[in-house]
Order: C-alpha cells, then structure tokens, then sequence
C-alpha cells in the first residue's frame, strides 16, 4: 500500500526552516566606497563630524541680523561676500553679507533673505525687501547627520545612496561582509546551450538553458562569485562527481532540475549519498518541488526545472537565503496594495504567484498564460501578485503586488 502524501509545507514554514540554517558567513572584506554598491556592511557606519559641519545658507542671497529689518525696505552696507568654501568675519549692525548657497553663515547672523527678494543698490549696499523669520534659509550644524551617529546599521546592502551618505561623513572604505561563493548547475540531457547548438540542428525534445542564465544573474546580483559548472546529464554518477566538486570551496550549490521524484530525477539520491537532503513539496505556484540539504560545510538548495518554477523559488527562498548569509535582516520582499484589472477564477489550493504589469492607470493587467514553464510572463511583467490560497481575484479587487525588481535586486 502507498503510503499518503505529506501535507504541502507552507511557503512562510519553509522560508523560516531555511533562514533557520542561514548563519552570517565568517569573513570581512574591506573594499573602497566606491566599489562598494550591493555589498553589505559589516559594521556600522558612525560619524565623527557633523553634516553639515556649520551652519550654512540654503539660498544665494544675504545674511543679516533680523533686527536690522524691523520692516521691508531696509537698507544694509554689504561689507562682505562669502561663497561656499570660504568663511566670513563677524557680522557687524546694519551690515549684511553677500552669501552663497552652501556658504557657512557668519557669526551674528540669524537669517538669510534670498536674493529675489532684495535689491543691490549702486552705492554697494543692499535693500531688503522682505521682513526675514527666524533662522530664515539657515541650514544648522548637524542637521542632517549628528557627530556620534550610527548612520548606516551592519546589515545594510548599500544603494548609491547609502555610498553618498558614507562619503558625507568621510568613509572612503567600507567594511562589508564577504561575497558568498556560490556554485550554479543545470540537470538534464534535453538541455543544450545557446551558441553551442543552432536552432536547425536542436535534435528532438532538446530545449535551450534558460535557467542557467538567469538564475547565475540573480546569484551575481546579489553580490556572489559564481562557479558555473554548466550542465551535468542525467547520471547517478556524474551528479555525484559534480556535487563533490560544487562542495568544495563553495558556500552554497544551486541546482536547476532533477528534483522530483522521477526515474531520471537523479539529485535527490546524489546529495543523499554525499551528505542530508530534505526534499520539500511546498504548497505554492509555480514552484512546488524543492530541495535543501548540506554536503560537508556547503548549503545545497535544489529548484524545480520549469523555468518559472526556477525563477519563483529562487526569488522567494534562495534570494532571502543568500542575503541572510551577507548578514541581511531584513530579507522579507515589500508588497504593495494595487488594484486588479483582471479576473482570477481559478482559486487553487496553494498559494500563487501570478505575473502582472502596471497599466497607464496604476492597476495590474495579467499576463494570459500562466504556465510554469512559461518564461515569456517574467520577462513581459514586473512583478507577481502574491495570491493566497482559496482565493479567487475580480477586477476592481486589492491585491498583493511585488515587484520584479524587489525579487531580483
């Protein structure tokens, strides 16, 4: 008698087993600023200055005592110019200082008016057209950053943004953890490789690696050196042989196919014989079979060979995997509520990722054929709506929408 089927694991168990097992690797890096877009700190990022340094002008105009304009058409003697990089003397009573935007504003000085409201005057004197507030146009001394501040946490994938505000607070290199060294193959002897075989010689049932390519970009993406070992056939013995090399100087292998539990389904054994597997169903669509396992000190993350299968497993469980490895908290992708323009009547009982694009109105259009091996719906959409389980979708509905580029950044 057959034993029953264990219940479908679901999507936020499994991500959980596996974030359980994701250790920050060991190693620092220390790489220029520059250099350092995609990479995750190490450290956190303290200041030792304030930003701004002083208290500098928002405007080309005039800095002056507020005093001094009890009422618009005063008249003040310009007895200075200051541009930004250079720095006034003390601002006498009834004088006013040509000031430039980023310029530090000299002492005595409370307000700044912008020089559309006054007028230079021949004689070298300036009339304020305008009664200034408090602090009018004056950018204060640690405003944007304090000195002593944690301004980037460890933990932090840096952005160009987060490069700038590193080099604000003088940081020319930056300590971030090491890039995790990833080893990448396909399983099947119905793959060949584009450039190697022409369309007219493709011999029957042969089909082109599109998952090689994309799943090595989104490992590279994320900021892994990538072994790319190609494709191995549909043998015992060479999975095993390819898996004793992957496990090798490698944190994590990576592997497209062979995961199911057919004859020719060759991964599952292999990693047993060289180290643990758990081969988990998850209750989600596309992407059901998937498998994680270690052979000595290497993670092993096995993906379906559908190529949207592939491309939803890796985005949803490797990718969060991967980050956690870079010392990442946050891994978890942001949705945003939309709205549907379309109708979903085919509730299923996993949960479904569904490809969308955004329309000229802000909603969400789906792509017609959700097949998981339909690669065309990824490259036509930018993003999934995330569909729970038992749920059917009408236009006009919110749903859960995550980008593409939250899934594949």
């Amino acid at each position: 008698m057959t034993p029953p089927r264990p219940p479908l694991m679901p999507l936020d168990d499994a991500l959980a087993r596996l974030l359980a097992q994701a250790a920050p690797l060991p190693g620092i890096d220390t790489v220029r600023t520059l250099d350092a877009d995609g990479r995750v700190l190490a450290q956190d990022c303290i200041s030792p200055l304030h930003v701004p340094p002083l208290d500098n002008s928002a405007m080309d105009g005039y800095a002056l005592r507020r005093a001094d304009v009890a009422a618009p058409g005063a008249v003040l003697a310009v007895t200075q110019r200051i541009a930004a990089g250079s720095t006034g003397s003390a601002l006498q009573p009834g004088t006013a200082a040509r000031i430039f935007t980023g310029a530090p504003v000299p002492e005595g000085a409370d307000a700044i008016v912008m020089q559309e409201d006054c007028e230079a005057l021949a004689d070298g004197a300036v009339r304020i057209n305008a009664v200034p507030a408090p602090g009018q146009w004056i950018r204060r001394a640690g405003e944007d950053i304090a000195r002593g501040a944690v301004v980037l946490r460890a933990g932090t994938r840096l952005t160009p943004a987060e490069l700038g505000l590193a080099a604000s607070i003088g940081l020319h290199q930056l300590a971030v953890a090491r890039r995790p060294r990833m080893a990448l193959f396909s399983t099947g002897d119905e793959l060949a490789m584009p450039g190697e075989v022409p369309p007219e010689q493709m011999r029957p049932g042969a089909i082109y690696n599109s998952n090689r390519f994309f799943l090595r970009a989104m490992l590279q993406r994320l900021g892994c050196a990538v072994t790319d070992l190609g494709i191995v056939p549909d043998r015992r013995d060479a999975t095993i042989a390819a898996l004793r090399e992957a496990a090798q100087g490698h944190d994590l292998i990576v592997t497209s196919g062979g995961v199911s539990v057919g004859e020719e389904d060759h991964v599952k054994p292999a990693v047993q014989a060289l180290g643990a597997l758990d081969l988990w169903q998850i209750a989600m669509k596309p992407g059901k079979p998937f498998a994680y396992g270690r052979i000595g000190a290497a993670h092993f993350m096995g993906l379906p060979g559908n190529p949207v299968s592939s491309f939803m497993t890796f985005a949803v469980l490797v990718r969060p995997f991967v980050l956690r490895l870079q010392g990442v908290v946050d891994v978890a992708p942001k949705s945003i509520a939309a709205r549907a323009f379309f109708t979903w009547a085919r509730a299923d009982k996993r949960r479904e990722f569904l490809r969308v694009r955004r329309n000229a109105e802000g909603g969400l259009e789906l792509f017609a054929n959700q097949s998981s091996g339909v690669l065309t719906s990824a490259a036509w959409g930018d993003g999934v709506v995330d569909n729970p389980a038992g749920q059917t979708i009408a236009p006009g509905d919110t749903v859960r929408f995550i980008p593409f580029a939250d899934l594949v950044a």
